[in-house]
C-alpha cells in the first residue's frame, strides 16, 4: 500500500489520515483501487442492474422469509440489542444466483487486486433494514487479526447494494483514511467523523478489512433497505461460515474451481485439496 495521503478539515482531535469524505464512485480498476488506497473504500456504480439486481433482491427477500418461518434468525454480534436489523447468512447454498455473486468478474478483479490470489470467502450474507434499526458497533472486519496488523489488508469486503443506500434508511457508516491508523477503534473513538454512503441500488461498495464502519440507524419512517456484503480473506484465517460442515453437495458437485478455491475445497500450499 502506498504511503497515505494527508488530509485536513476533520478536526485537531483527529489524525489527518482521516478523510471527511468519500470518493467519486468509479467503473475504472486503477482508480478505485488508487481509492482503496487513500480513502480505504470506493464505490463501483451500475455494477448489478435489470432483472439480475431484481432478481438478487427476491431471492434474498425470499430466503430472509425462509429463515424467519423457521425462526433461523442469527443476529450478528456487533448489531444493536433489540435493533429490527435483519441477517441472512450462507447466501451460497440458497440460490445460484449467489454462487453466481461470489465469483462476480467485479469482485474477483478487486479481491486478487488488494488481498492477492488464492483467497478465502469468509462470508455471503444479507443485511436488511429496516425502520427502527440502530447503528451497530464500530469496528474494521480483520478484528480476528492481532494488533499491531500488517501494512496491507487481510480482507476486502465488496458489498451489493440492493435498495438505495440513504442516510435515512441506515446506509453504511464509513470512516475514509481510517484504513491507514491500521488499528481497531478504541472505546473512547466512538465519536470519529464517520461519512454515510450514499448510492442508488445496484452499485458495487467495495471497502478493504482495516476502515472502521458500522451500519447506520434507520429513522425513515417507512421502507426497506438491502445489501448482500461478501468478505474475503486471505486463505490463512478461518472464514466466518462453516462451508465445510454446510455446503450443499449439488452445489459442489456444479461449482467452479474459482468457487471452490473461495470455499477452500481446493486450496493450494497449507491444507492442500485437490
Amino acid at each position: 500500500m502506498n504511503a497515505p495521503a494527508q488530509h485536513t478539515g476533520v478536526g485537531s482531535r483527529w489524525p489527518e489520515v482521516i478523510v471527511g469524505r468519500l470518493p467519486e464512485p468509479t467503473q475504472d480498476l486503477s482508480t478505485g483501487l488508487a481509492n482503496l488506497r487513500e480513502f480505504g473504500v470506493t464505490i463501483y456504480p451500475n455494477a448489478l442492474m435489470g432483472d439480475d439486481l431484481a432478481y438478487v433482491r427476491e431471492a434474498l427477500f425470499r430466503e430472509a422469509e425462509r429463515d424467519r418461518r423457521a425462526a433461523r434468525h442469527v443476529p450478528h454480534p456487533f448489531d444493536a440489542e433489540a435493533s429490527t436489523n435483519v441477517r441472512v447468512w450462507n447466501l451460497i447454498n440458497k440460490d445460484p444466483a449467489f454462487e453466481r455473486l461470489a465469483t462476480h468478474p467485479l469482485a474477483m478483479d478487486y479481491v486478487r487486486a488488494v488481498i492477492g490470489w488464492p483467497a478465502r470467502i469468509s462470508t455471503l450474507s444479507g443485511n436488511i433494514n429496516y425502520p427502527g434499526s440502530k447503528t451497530c458497533v464500530f469496528h474494521a472486519d480483520q478484528i480476528w487479526a492481532s494488533e499491531p496488523w500488517p501494512s496491507f489488508p487481510l480482507g476486502v469486503n465488496c458489498g451489493w447494494v440492493l435498495d438505495d443506500f440513504t442516510a435515512e434508511k441506515g446506509s453504511t457508516r464509513l470512516v475514509p483514511g481510517s484504513h491507514h491508523m491500521n488499528r481497531l477503534p478504541k472505546p473512547d473513538e466512538m465519536d470519529v467523523p464517520a461519512v454515510q454512503v450514499e448510492a442508488p441500488a445496484g452499485s458495487l461498495l467495495i471497502f478493504e478489512s482495516r476502515i472502521w464502519h458500522q451500519t447506520g440507524a434507520f429513522t425513515a419512517k417507512a421502507g426497506v433497505r438491502a445489501a448482500i456484503f461478501g468478505f474475503y480473506q486471505k486463505p490463512l484465517y478461518m472464514p466466518a461460515e462453516n462451508w465445510f460442515v454446510q455446503m450443499k453437495p449439488e452445489v459442489l458437485m456444479r461449482a467452479s474451481d474459482e468457487l471452490l478455491m473461495l470455499l477452500g475445497f481446493k486450496q493450494p500450499g497449507l491444507g492442500m485439496v485437490q
